[in-house]
């Protein structure tokens, strides 16, 4: 989107771009979308651009800050700029979306380390988020022992007092921030969530 030079330029590169390039307005069927800076002049091409939930990419020739952008991409750029901009744009945003796993009505950030729900937020540790991820990815209730091999690596013999202590810290974190003690539920079969 932007001026014809613009679209015509990026129509003349598209044998060299490690991505592939579509013309038109049609967002739904892309994973990125680069624009000029003039689209955002253009009432049409401007409430494309904002409301997309696609990778944003603006071109421009000035510095230009928004919250509403992916990534920018400084004009004039060669070639290979133009392809890392686009590729990391994308590379983040994946891994962004890697690291969010939502849990119950909780969201997991496993980059930031955090467990939040609305405004609320608490920190965890490692070990906090492995224990989370192994209850996540398993729909029955596990055993001590199946936590202890599964998160510390150790023998069903070993002593299991250290996951009732993990998961004792874990839930008081939990209950203190969000009232919440039912997030991690105790059965005679084991740790569910």
């Amino acid at each position: 989107m932007g001026p014809v030079s613009f679209s015509t330029t990026l129509n003349e590169l598209r044998p060299f771009l490690k991505f592939n390039t579509l013309r038109g307005k049609q967002t739904s069927k892309l994973d990125a979308i680069l624009f000029h800076e003039d689209a955002l002049n253009n009432k049409e091409d401007n409430k494309i651009i904002i409301n997309s939930n696609i990778i944003k990419i603006c071109a421009s020739t000035k510095k230009m800050s928004s919250n509403n952008f992916d990534a920018f991409l400084h004009l004039p750029s060669s070639l290979g700029e133009i392809n890392t901009v686009v590729e990391s744009a994308a590379a983040k945003k994946i891994f962004s979306n890697n690291s969010s796993i939502e849990i119950k009505k909780y969201l997991l950030n496993k980059n930031e380390k955090k467990l939040s729900k609305n405004e609320n937020e608490i920190i965890l540790t490692e070990k906090e988020i492995q224990l989370l991820e192994l209850f996540l990815n398993n729909k029955k209730p596990l055993s001590k022992n199946k936590i202890l091999s599964s998160v510390w690596n150790y023998s069903s013999d070993a002593d299991t007092h250290t996951v009732e202590t993990h998961i004792y810290r874990l839930r008081k974190k939990i209950n203190d921030k969000f009232s919440d003690e039912n997030f991690i539920i105790n059965s005679k079969d084991g740790y569910s969530l």
